[in-house]
Order: structure tokens, then C-alpha cells, then sequence
């Protein structure tokens, strides 16, 4: 399979992972002959990229750390609390007695437990679902992202749970905010923006008395917009003032916000926003933080289409863990753009082959 933009499809290629909604329902099923009309609709529900079968790939194996069943759990879950609170905000309803960390406990055992089933695997987090709303993805991915962070970092179970809890609320004040302005299409005025950033505050309300939340946990919802100069906010806090927990979140929050398409922007390639992140080391982000995260989060994945520096184009077929910026590229067209006999260059071993671009067209690509 390829994984390719969605701009980049033809229709009558065949789709070769299944994409499904927020609540696991299965919208387009794998082998399905794509039309012109399907992929508008992709596009219109936010998906970028998707996988296409294609012969010359067959053989690649893609293996999700967090399982189909599992993600779509956990964000039709997310969906179901966060609907309720926005339901209440609209019709400004005081909410008791939440139970999120009760609502949350099972899909936090699932995620829980798929990465530490496969703690040696690189994360290939490619947005293959649609969403009806942004903070539903965004808040399970977080969560992904952060959890394997943190077991890469060494923290038991009992750790583990109050950073993945943490992080899958930490943008739960957004429920409480007006929508119209969380999901404005254009760029917020001052006034908007700065109503925006009291939701770490409000989140923090919502959760420091919840029973089964531990305060920690609220506590990333309070500083995940802080950073280590003290140009963060709510609090303007720097360094070691801010929790640990915190910090990683605040990482694989700015890193899934810039790789995620929104109406006023495009999306960022993988290796574009761990480029942004090491921009703001020792100022905005701990140095060793990033480069735990770098080694944990497959920068090339699997099946992406890749330009080499001589010209060359192929598919990025294997990764590797020591050096993720220089994966295993199967070569499929020479320099001059024409057809070759597929062979594999491991840019780990051939330090003057690189990637110059990513995302090329194919001369052409077998539908």
C-alpha cells in the first residue's frame, strides 16, 4: 500500500485501510474503488492522506501501536462526554457530578494496554478518520502520543494513567467555551483569542474536585500552554515550575495540532513540525523531551512517497529506531522520472542519500 494525499488520488485506485467515523463505523471499507465524488468527500470530512493499494507495496505491513477497535473507542467516547458538556454550556446548565474519570477508565486500560504490548514500535499516527469535530481526534491523540512518551521515560502503570487521563482531558475547557468561536474558519481577533486561552483555566475547575481525577491530572490541563522561558500562559510559570506531566503534553499538543489540517491552515509534514519543535528547544520545550519524542514517532511513515537528493522516487518501507530522519526507501523511478526494477536504500547506511521531498507526484501511480 501507499499512503498518499488525498489531492494526490485518481479515482479507480482502491483503498487499502478501511476509514471510519467517530463513533467506529465503517464509512469506506478497504478495496473500494474510489470516484471522484469519494474523495471530495474525504476532503470535505478533513481527511489529507489515505492508502491506496498498489502492487509494487504489497508486501509492506502496516502495525497500528493503538488498535482500530481501540481508538475508536476511546474518541467515540471523548465525543459522547465532550457532546454532553458543550449541550449544557449551550444552554448554560451547571454539570455535577461528572464521573469522567470513571467515563474514562476503560478506554484509558485499552490505549494502556496496547502500547505496552508493543513498547519497541515506532508511532505512525496518519489521521485516517473523519471527525465531525477537531477536539475529539485531537484529544485522543494527544493522549497516544503522551502515554508512549511516558512509557519510553519509564513511568509505572500507576504514573502512566495520570498523564493519559490528564492528557485526553486537557482541552475540556474548550466544551465550555462558545463553539462558533472554537471553530471559527478564519483567524481569531484578539479579543477571541484571548477568550480561547481561559480554557486552561476552566478546565482545570472542571476537574481538580472530580472523584477518580487525579489532581496531577488537572494540573495538565491548567499548564499545558505554559513553556520554559515563562511565555506561556495561564500563569506565565517557567522552568521547573511546571509539572512534568505538563510539559509532555504541551509537546505532543503543539506537535498534533501542526500535522492536523484545519479550515484556516493546512496541516504540516511530520518531519515540518519536529523541525518547529527543536526551533523552540530550551526555550519554548526541554531539549531531551523532544528528542525522546523524535525517537518515538516515525517521522517518514511507512508507505509515505519520498524524493531523494539525485532525484529519485519511492516509498519510505521501513524505519529506522536509532535514526528515524533516515529511513529504508524502496526506489521506483530513476531521476529522469522513469520506471525501475524496485530496490531498497537504507539512508542509515548511504549518508549521502537523503530525502529532499516528500509527498511527490508519481510519474504515474497504478491504479
Amino acid at each position: 500500500m501507499l499512503l498518499l494525499p488525498v489531492q494526490l488520488c485518481k479515482p479507480g485506485m482502491r483503498l487499502g485501510k478501511a476509514i471510519f467515523s467517530d463513533d467506529g463505523l465503517v464509512l469506506l471499507g478497504a478495496r473500494m474503488e474510489l470516484t471522484e465524488s469519494m474523495l471530495a468527500r474525504l476532503e470535505r470530512f478533513g481527511i489529507r492522506f489515505i492508502y491506496v493499494e498498489d502492487e509494487r507495496t504489497e508486501d509492506l505491513v502496516f502495525r497500528d501501536i493503538v488498535s482500530q477497535e481501540t481508538r475508536a473507542r476511546a474518541v467515540n467516547e471523548v465525543r459522547t462526554q465532550f457532546r454532553h458538556l458543550m449541550d449544557n454550556a449551550m444552554r448554560k446548565r451547571s454539570v455535577n457530578g461528572l464521573q469522567l474519570g470513571r467515563a474514562f477508565r476503560s478506554v484509558i486500560d485499552m490505549i494502556l494496554d496496547d502500547i505496552t504490548a508493543s513498547s519497541d514500535a515506532m508511532l505512525m499516527l496518519v489521521n485516517i478518520h473523519a471527525s465531525d469535530h477537531y477536539l475529539f481526534q485531537h484529544s485522543v491523540n494527544v493522549c497516544i502520543y503522551s502515554s508512549i512518551l511516558g512509557q519510553a521515560y519509564g513511568y509505572g502503570r500507576s504514573e502512566l494513567y495520570t498523564l493519559a487521563l490528564g492528557a485526553l482531558l486537557h482541552d475540556i475547557g474548550k466544551t465550555a467555551l462558545p463553539q462558533d468561536v472554537l471553530l471559527k474558519p478564519s483567524r481569531l481577533t484578539q479579543e477571541e483569542f484571548e477568550l480561547i486561552k481561559t480554557h486552561t483555566t476552566v478546565g482545570f475547575k472542571m476537574l481538580k474536585d472530580e472523584p477518580n481525577v487525579p489532581l496531577l491530572s488537572a494540573h495538565i490541563a491548567l499548564q499545558h500552554h505554559e513553556r520554559l522561558d515563562g511565555t506561556g500562559y495561564p500563569r506565565g510559570i517557567a522552568g521547573s515550575e511546571i509539572q512534568e506531566y505538563a510539559q509532555w503534553v504541551a509537546l505532543a499538543d503543539s506537535y498534533d495540532a501542526m500535522t492536523t489540517h484545519r479550515v484556516y491552515r493546512n496541516a504540516m509534514l511530520p518531519h515540518e513540525a519536529m523541525e518547529r519543535l527543536y526551533a523552540g528547544a530550551g526555550t519554548l520545550y526541554d531539549l531531551s523531551k523532544i528528542e525522546m519524542f523524535r525517537d518515538k514517532v516515525a517521522i517518514y511513515p511507512i508507505g509515505m512517497l519520498v524524493g531523494l537528493n539525485g532525484g529519485e522516487i519511492g516509498v519510505v518501507v521501513d524505519v529506522n529506531a536509532v535514526s528515524p530522519q533516515r529511513p529504508v526507501v524502496r526506489v521506483l523511478y530513476d531521476g529522469e522520472g522513469r520506471r525501475v526494477a524496485p530496490y531498497e536504500v537504507d539512508l542509515s547506511k548511504s549518508l549521502t542519500v537523503y530525502i529532499q521531498d516528500v509527498n511527490v507526484s508519481f510519474p504515474e501511480i497504478s491504479a
